[in-house]
């Protein structure tokens, strides 16, 4: 039976892209050159991280985590988004974010929505709330397969347990630890080809429609 549903965040659980671009955009900037470094391997998560921070410290040197939760507080829940997981619980599932976003906005999104853990990435601040310029990486770019791994051996869930759904290529990693994978509004082929049902509409309750024959004996 279906034990554990592990959810991405950005772009699946909220109606954004991805919630590091929602402090730039508040601040009218990027960060497309950590990005391109991101990407060409010459960074690691955690200087991403860094990168990230720095671009907002060009406007708010004193940033606080008090700023980002209120920077992050209009981003909206993905339409369908309760009905999905009031479904999986009346099914007895567990839910799960396993997400590369922000945590402030991932615990947040975990409370409104009674999703049981909450795993994603943040920043680290001192004593006065202030960011310290280092991050926290609970949940590497493209490790996600790791993390979820992890979280089945806490909670005593096997694979064949579980489903999981996301947008992109970096929730395949998810798909490869989950009977079932849903790709929701794929961004890109990579997490198209990997998924064992794709939802096109703009309505995250549809992926209750994709779980319907998870029950049943594999062929």
């Amino acid at each position: 039976m279906l034990k554990l549903v592990a959810l991405d965040m950005d772009g699946t659980l909220v109606d954004v892209a991805s919630s590091w671009r929602v402090v730039h955009d508040h601040f009218d900037d990027h960060n497309d050159e950590g990005l391109r470094r991101f990407l060409a391997n010459e960074i690691d998560d955690e200087e991403f991280i860094r990168s990230d921070i720095r671009v907002w410290w060009r406007h708010a040197p004193d940033l606080t985590v008090d700023d980002l939760e209120r920077i992050l507080a209009p981003v909206p829940l993905m339409p369908g988004a309760a009905r999905l997981v009031d479904g999986l619980h009346a099914r007895g599932a567990r839910t799960a974010i396993v997400s590369g976003g922000l945590d402030l906005l991932a615990r947040r999104v975990a409370r409104e929505l009674g999703i049981e853990v909450a795993l994603a990435n943040g920043v680290r601040v001192d004593a006065s709330g202030r960011l310290t310029g280092e991050g926290i990486v609970r949940v590497p770019i493209h490790g996600k397969e790791r993390v979820l791994a992890s979280l089945q051996e806490q909670l005593g869930v096997r694979p064949e347990e579980t489903a999981s759904v996301g947008n992109s290529e970096i929730d395949v990693g998810l798909f490869r630890r989950s009977r079932v994978g849903v790709a929701f509004r794929p961004e890109d082929e990579d997490v198209r080809r990997a998924a064992s049902a794709v939802v096109t509409e703009h309505d995250l309750a549809r992926v209750l429609d994709a779980l319907d024959g998870f029950d049943r004996t594999p062929a």
